[in-house]
């Protein structure tokens, strides 16, 4: 299975994934403040070179979905189908991050019926190991079951 490739920007990200944080990137520059990802060394709205990771709430909503056929990889083969999403978080709808529905942290891929996605749906965020990688990664459980 893919795992994420990590870089000095995104390193934090993924260091408050493994202790089941989810923050986000914001630029730290007085008056900006605004959130930005991907992680990125300069804020686009303001150019400031500073920034801060800001714990969100974990809550979002289906802002997108697609239910891969055939899947492309080999490994991913064995859970079709299965969804990819992408989340527009509560905070700031225009940060948007990709992953997963499942039916819990550890659940695999095919653990939620195609049926039951919609846009909009409200999501959780969860953090599960990602095999064999060591990473932990963000996956979404939707708020009504």
């Amino acid at each position: 299975m893919l795992t994420p490739v990590t870089d000095d920007d995104g390193a934090p990200f993924w260091e408050f994934a493994v202790r089941g944080e989810l923050r986000v990137q914001a630029c730290a520059a007085p008056g900006c403040g605004r959130l930005r990802f991907p992680p990125r060394p300069c804020c686009p709205h303001c150019h400031s070179f500073d920034s801060e990771w800001r714990a969100m709430s974990g809550r979002g909503r289906i802002w997108s979905y697609v239910l891969p056929h055939p899947p492309l990889l080999p490994e991913y083969a064995a859970h079709a189908p299965y969804n990819v999403v992408v989340v527009e978080l509560a905070e700031d709808p225009l940060i948007r991050l990709v992953g997963n529905v499942v039916a819990e942290p550890d659940a695999p891929l095919d653990s939620v019926a195609p049926e039951r996605l919609r846009i909009g749906a409200r999501v959780q965020v969860a953090f599960t190991r990602a095999d064999g990688s060591g990473m932990t990664v963000p996956r979404w459980l939707l708020e009504r079951p």
